[in-house]
C-alpha cells in the first residue's frame, strides 16, 4: 500500500466515528459498522479497514504509556478479482525477530513482520484468516515492538463480512 494512500486511509478510517471528516472522503465508499470500505483507481485496489476498539500496551508485564501511530487491520483486494490479503499495522516498528499473533475465537494464526506491517504467509493462510474473521466476533492481535513493548489490540468483526464482500465486489473487474 502506498504511503500517501495509507495516510489518507488512516485519517478516514479513524474518522469513521466523526461524520464530518468521513464525509470528506473521496474514496470511502461504504461503512459497515466497525469496518469501512475504500477504493483506489490507479492502481485498482479495494480494501476493508478497521481501527481497534481496545488497545493494551505493556512492558515487563506492567501497563506502559507509549506513543503509537495508527493501528489498523486491513483486507485488501486488487483489480482482476485477486483473493483478499490480510494485513495489520501496529503503529510502530515490530521486533524484526518476532511474528504477530492473531487470535479469532479458538483459531490462532501467525503474521510475518516487515517494518510496521504484518502479513499472512500465503494466500492459503489469507483464506483461512478471512474465513475465521467472517465467522468470529473479534480479532485479537498481539505483537512486540522493536523497543520491547508488548501490545494487544482487539478489533470488532461486526460488519467484516459485508465490508469485505463490498470491497471484493468493487475490485472484481
Amino acid at each position: 500500500m502506498k504511503a500517501s494512500k495509507f495516510a489518507a486511509v488512516t485519517a478516514l478510517a479513524l474518522a469513521a466515528g466523526a461524520p464530518a471528516l468521513a464525509e470528506e472522503s473521496t474514496n470511502r465508499v461504504a461503512a459497515e459498522t466497525a469496518w469501512s470500505v475504500f477504493v483506489e483507481d490507479d492502481p485498482r485496489e479495494c480494501w476493508a479497514v478497521s481501527a481497534p476498539r481496545e488497545t493494551v500496551n505493556t512492558r515487563g508485564g506492567q501497563p506502559a504509556n507509549v506513543r503509537r501511530g495508527d493501528i489498523l487491520l486491513f483486507t485488501t483486494y486488487r483489480g482482476g478479482g485477486t483473493p483478499g490479503e490480510v494485513s495489520f499495522t501496529g503503529g510502530y516498528p515490530f521486533d524484526p525477530e518476532s511474528t504477530v499473533g492473531l487470535t479469532i475465537g479458538s483459531n490462532e494464526f501467525q503474521l510475518f513482520v516487515d517494518g510496521q506491517w504484518a502479513w499472512a504467509g500465503s494466500p492459503e493462510d489469507d483464506a483461512r484468516i478471512k474465513a475465521a474473521m467472517r465467522a468470529g466476533a473479534e480479532a485479537v492481535l498481539t505483537a512486540r515492538s522493536s523497543r520491547g513493548t508488548d501490545t494487544r489490540d482487539t478489533f470488532s468483526l461486526f460488519g467484516y463480512t459485508a465490508a469485505t464482500e463490498e470491497a471484493e465486489r468493487r475490485c472484481a473487474d
